[in-house]
């Protein structure tokens, strides 16, 4: 089952921490978001230290992803009503168990445009008449951008976004999109993996489903 959804997310600041662990012969992170608990202050997140996080919770490593920004305007969760959410402080910001992500690197490098699979079972909502912003592949797949990131660019912000089409180097037979939306658009991962992969900025695209 599904509750309702979290609306107005559009813009909102979060951080994330990956906790690396080995499951079988696979590499598995187990994603922490602070949307919702707080809005990652900037002074506690650049205190963080990868290192000691990983120690702290018995992880191979931990990976530092933000702080960044939601573009949709709506989630909803399946199951997320059956079980409380498991919460974790991470130097004095609280972050909930969001995802776990397959990982095939142990030393996993953000950006590149190289997708994996990640297990959130949710619906991601961009509303009719919000812009989005997508990369198209050779093979005329559409990812669209679920959140920007200010961790290679400071000063990026939401107008920015429109105009990475001149700054962005996608892999040959790739190209950037921006799209008004007629309609309301649904990125549906409640019974699959989403796929997730990020630009040389470190933005985030989910590949639209249906």
């Amino acid at each position: 089952m599904s509750v309702a959804p979290a609306t107005g997310l559009r813009a909102g600041r979060y951080g994330e921490v990956l906790l690396l662990r080995q499951h079988a012969d696979a590499f598995i992170a187990d994603v922490y978001n602070s949307y919702g608990l707080n809005d990652c202050p900037q002074a506690q997140w650049s205190a963080l230290d990868a290192t000691r996080i990983a120690a702290e919770n018995q992880a191979l490593i931990a990976v530092l992803n933000g702080p960044r920004y939601w573009l949709m305007d709506s989630i909803a969760q399946q199951n997320a009503g059956d079980v409380p959410r498991e919460i974790r402080t991470f130097g004095g910001i609280a972050m909930f168990k969001a995802a776990t992500v397959e990982i095939a690197d142990p030393q996993p490098q953000l950006g590149g445009y190289a997708p994996h699979a990640v297990n959130r079972r949710t619906v991601f909502t961009f509303d009719a008449g919000s812009e989005v912003y997508e990369l198209v592949d050779p093979d005329g797949t559409h990812w669209v951008m679920q959140s920007w990131s200010q961790q290679v660019d400071l000063t990026l912000v939401e107008t920015d976004l429109a105009g990475l089409g001149t700054r962005l180097r996608p892999p040959p037979g790739w190209h950037y999109l921006v799209t008004s939306l007629s309609s309301a658009l649904d990125v549906d991962t409640r019974n699959v993996d989403a796929a997730v992969l990020q630009d040389e900025l470190l933005n985030s695209y989910s590949r639209r489903t249906g």
